[in-house]
């Protein structure tokens, strides 16, 4: 089974190298660096190597969530240096964004395709202590190649839907030997941890969600709080993280009732659909303003509709806002992550397809910090609702604020298990 596989990286791979450079035309960052998606790397060509902790965090969504945990390592190992791999353009330039300040003490790069020969040349090159995936990323060349090169793995901040665990199950036995080669998993619930025995883990430990650890930049709330006193009285709806079909939903939404006293703020999940997303607003006959065309913020004063076509301010939107509306859960698409929106003691609502972050929503509901919505209509309805009822607005804005304060230490836990594995 391994050989079909890795054989099947080789003979896709000039398709995938073609793939990375068509998608290169709207987002340069995919024609950068692209032998270290092949095993070649230089990080540290004109100095020594430093002992290095390795972290993978695949995209935008895992290098956010990673913070807290990077920035705790690098205070409890003070002669080390973090090396933080990606394979997205978009995980990239956050892990940049957000970790700028470290300097030399975090070194980024993109892990390569999952062959063995590839993976065996990254680590002979940057030697990790230890290699910590976060959240999903078990790639089986990987966690094989780890073995043998003697670096331990955590998955940590781990989870697994049923629908994944099923859908890895079908692939036999070369999932379940990854699985099993993991030495440590730190998963966010019960739920979680079950789901991973079954798939195969070993040594688990629930230690909750290290997103609600996240430290909400200061300099991003108070942009989000310019930005509201520049819009004046109206309320704000903010439509957070929307993925493709669902703005369409929004948009008919929004033609089909006559109240137009609030703003609505639409922010893409994907950078790559920001021009799609506002020629379909101008499309449905909105006045439009997109953030990447402000300087001020002052002429969006009139505008029913403001793009967010920005990387990097989604706690600011987060902060401007007096509803939010969590995207990816209106279409079967698994829904993203509210702990951002609760930590900013925002109400929330989301759609009915959260199963990648189930317990989370679950639980943010139960506390009354959020309300789950069958569909866009109903979405924009309750938004209208809470604006107008401010003790009921009031009350989740209590609740989501509890909800997060409630559910933090999950990466001293997690630290506290890293260092079990490292001694």
């Amino acid at each position: 089974m391994r050989l079909i596989y890795s054989a099947l990286w080789w003979v896709g791979l000039p398709f995938v190298l073609l793939r990375l450079w068509r998608r290169g035309r709207k987002e340069p960052g995919y024609r950068q660096h692209i032998g270290e998606r092949l095993g070649f790397y230089d990080q540290f060509s004109q100095r020594a190597l430093p002992p290095l902790l390795w972290v993978h965090a695949v995209s935008v969504g895992e290098t956010r969530a990673a913070q807290p945990l990077i920035d705790a390592l690098l205070v409890t190992y003070p002669d080390h240096t973090i090396l933080l791999t990606h394979m997205t353009a978009t995980g990239r330039a956050t892990g940049q964004q957000l970790f700028a300040h470290h300097g030399d003490r975090l070194v980024q790069s993109f892990f390569p395709y999952d062959t063995g020969w590839m993976c065996a040349r990254f680590l002979r090159y940057f030697k990790p202590k230890i290699s910590i995936l976060m959240e999903t990323e078990v790639w089986p060349n990987m966690v094989r190649q780890c073995r043998r090169h003697g670096v331990p793995v955590v998955l940590a901040n781990a989870r697994l839907s049923e629908r994944s665990l099923r859908r890895g199950q079908r692939f036999g036995s070369i999932l379940l030997e990854a699985a099993s080669g993991i030495d440590c998993v730190a998963a966010q619930s019960d739920a979680d941890a079950e789901r991973l025995r079954l798939f195969g883990a070993r040594n688990v430990h629930v230690t909750g969600s290290i997103k609600f650890d996240v430290e909400v930049p200061a300099d991003m709330v108070a942009l989000g709080e310019q930005w509201r006193r520049q819009f004046g009285e109206r309320p704000i709806l903010l439509c957070a993280s929307t993925r493709e079909g669902e703005e369409r939903l929004i948009l008919d939404a929004l033609s089909n009732i006559v109240r137009r006293d609030f703003l609505t703020i639409i922010v893409p999940r994907h950078p790559q659909r920001f021009g799609e997303v506002a020629k379909m607003i101008v499309d449905y006959g909105f006045s439009m303003q997109r953030r990447s065309d402000l300087t001020d913020w002052l002429s969006a004063k009139d505008a029913e509709i403001v793009l967010g076509d920005s990387m990097g301010e989604m706690f600011a939107y987060y902060a401007c806002c007096d509803v939010a509306f969590v995207g990816g859960s209106l279409l079967p698409l698994g829904g993203q992550n509210l702990i951002e929106a609760c930590s900013l003691s925002k109400p929330v609502l989301v759609g009915p397809h959260t199963f990648n972050f189930q317990l989370i929503s679950e639980q943010a509901i139960a506390a009354g910090g959020a309300i789950r919505v069958p569909d866009a209509e109903t979405t924009l309805q309750t938004a209208l609702s809470l604006f107008d009822n401010v003790d009921r607005k009031d009350a989740m804005v209590s609740a989501a604020k509890d909800f997060a304060k409630h559910h933090q230490g999950a990466t001293r836990r997690t630290v506290s298990l890293i260092g079990k594995v490292l001694n």
